[in-house]
């Protein structure tokens, strides 16, 4: 049920977790998250920007899954989705988890065709 979020069995006991606990979790797990993106911008590792995969670094794909696991984290946490019947929680997650891979899939597609016009000399750049 939604509201039973707080329980656990503790030595065959009911025991309430704490909400100040749960936020700190999440707050720990999110900004481990953040502080590895910034840390990564900022360095840019060369191993990470020199190599690609499917037209894109390898730091990009580091970066759009952290930031997908970020999203995922704070939908299962802050919309309570722990909490409900997995039909619904199915529902919701993997709807986003298919339309974010089908956004990736249009934009390196797309991507990759306007810069093979651009490079080929059909169009200038003259941006």
């Amino acid at each position: 049920m939604a509201h039973d979020h707080n329980l656990a069995i503790f030595r065959g006991k009911l025991k309430f977790k704490s909400n100040v606990s749960k936020i700190w979790g999440v707050f720990t797990l999110l900004s481990i998250i953040t502080i590895i993106e910034v840390f990564l911008g900022i360095t840019k590792p060369t191993f990470l920007t020199e190599h690609h995969l499917f037209a894109l670094k390898y730091l990009n794909w580091i970066f759009l899954t952290l930031t997908i696991v970020k999203a995922y984290y704070i939908t299962w946490d802050f919309m309570h989705m722990r909490d409900e019947k997995m039909g619904l929680r199915r529902i919701v997650v993997w709807t986003f988890v298919f339309f974010i891979i089908y956004i990736l899939f249009i934009l390196l597609t797309e991507g990759d065709y306007i810069y093979n016009v651009y490079n080929s000399g059909y169009i200038k750049f003259d941006f």
